[in-house]
């Protein structure tokens, strides 16, 4: 489906209609990735490392959502802390995002993929190691 397509929530249209926009399901994805402990970033493009250079934080960022026929799929890339259990982190990923969204949005997502691109090292270990 295409990128401009919005998502309709509403049950009930006697009132109107309720769509939410993929950019809000990656800005709340976002969001719910960055409050696990042991995640040190997610993963964002070139435009967006530009526009947080000059201030504006960029939520969305290494959230990739698709509509299709059959539901959502979100994929998430992040950088995780150096030490942290991987498969313990992204199932925290996982149940983070999908408990924010049903939450905020009423929405059962399908599949949430963690993808793990990055290992950040903390500078200071590093120095330390560095002078033994």
């Amino acid at each position: 489906m295409s990128e401009n397509t919005m998502l309709n929530v509403s049950e009930d249209s006697s009132l109107g209609k309720v769509e939410i926009a993929p950019v809000v399901i990656e800005v709340v994805a976002g969001i719910a990735t960055i409050e696990v402990g042991g995640v040190s970033s997610t993963r964002g493009n070139f435009a967006s490392g530009v526009v947080e250079r000059f201030g504006k934080k960029a939520h969305g960022k290494g959230i990739k959502v698709e509509l299709t026929d059959t539901g959502v799929m979100i994929d998430v890339f992040v950088v995780l802390d150096y030490g942290v259990t991987i498969p313990v982190v992204a199932q925290k990923i996982q149940e983070n995002i999908r408990q924010a969204l049903k939450d905020m949005t009423a929405l059962e997502i399908d599949e949430i993929n963690v993808h793990v691109v990055g290992m950040h090292m903390d500078s200071t270990e590093e120095a330390g190691q560095a002078e033994e």
